[in-house]
């Protein structure tokens, strides 16, 4: 799964990296500990008229489908898996009409004890250049909200994931699904919507070559923050 992340680009640095062309909402400082249900940066695409915008926004981390009762499920909807997100109602549209892009610098990653009785021990899985991880995102209306509210709209994601086939797979079984530059123009485009076309994409991304490196259990606390989170154990 992908629960925990670090992303400390600004606005202007994911704007230049991403050919944003709309930067629509303001962000947080850095983090080195982004957890589900927190409002984090996204880059995506929306097409108006005849137009389509690249545009930068913060969505909560956590997918509340449109059709859902009420925002509670977003906190079970943190990740899509990359093999059933064409045939889960929660995420079918979405990955249809709906493709974003999370940035991050590394993500954690717990391995399983060797030995009963033992914790698990946090990874921080980076690489050499920032990472883009493929994602969906929907937007959910607030009834208790008035038309004219400018807050009446929940904007929320999911960060797809797929299984861990390379030398990290001994990490986790899963990881997200991170997307190399050449694919990012494909993967935003809001034209793209025929399911084998979506699912060609899901099915054909080649493997990260990510740097592991053992870091503080402190970042199991989603109150801890700061770049000591990232840093080497030893």
């Amino acid at each position: 799964m992908c629960g925990r992340y670090a992303q400390t680009r600004n606005a202007d640095r994911i704007a230049r990296d991403f050919l944003v062309d709309q930067v629509v909402d303001e962000l947080a400082g850095p983090s080195w500990n982004v957890a589900p249900t927190q409002v984090v940066p996204a880059v995506l695409e929306r097409a108006e008229d005849d137009d389509v915008a690249r545009q930068l926004r913060v969505l909560h981390w956590g997918l509340v489908s449109s059709w859902a009762k009420d925002t509670k499920v977003g906190a079970r909807m943190i990740n899509a898996r990359s093999e059933t997100v064409l045939d889960k109602p929660a995420f079918r549209r979405a990955a249809a009409h709906r493709r974003a892009l999370v940035p991050m610098d590394g993500y954690y990653e717990w391995q399983q004890p060797a030995q009963p009785g033992t914790r698990k021990t946090p990874y921080y899985l980076h690489a050499d250049d920032p990472l883009a991880a493929a994602g969906l995102y929907e937007l959910w209306r607030d009834p208790s909200k008035s038309d004219d509210d400018p807050e009446r709209w929940l904007w929320s994601l999911t960060i797809i994931t797929r299984p861990a086939h390379d030398e990290l797979g001994h990490i986790h079984d899963r990881c997200p699904l991170l997307l190399p530059p050449d694919r990012w123009d494909d993967w935003l485009n809001p034209r793209i919507t025929a399911p084998d076309e979506v699912g060609a994409m899901l099915a054909h991304v080649p493997e990260p070559h990510l740097q592991p490196r053992e870091v503080s259990p402190a970042v199991g606390n989603v109150r801890n923050n700061g770049p000591e989170l990232a840093a080497p154990l030893r």
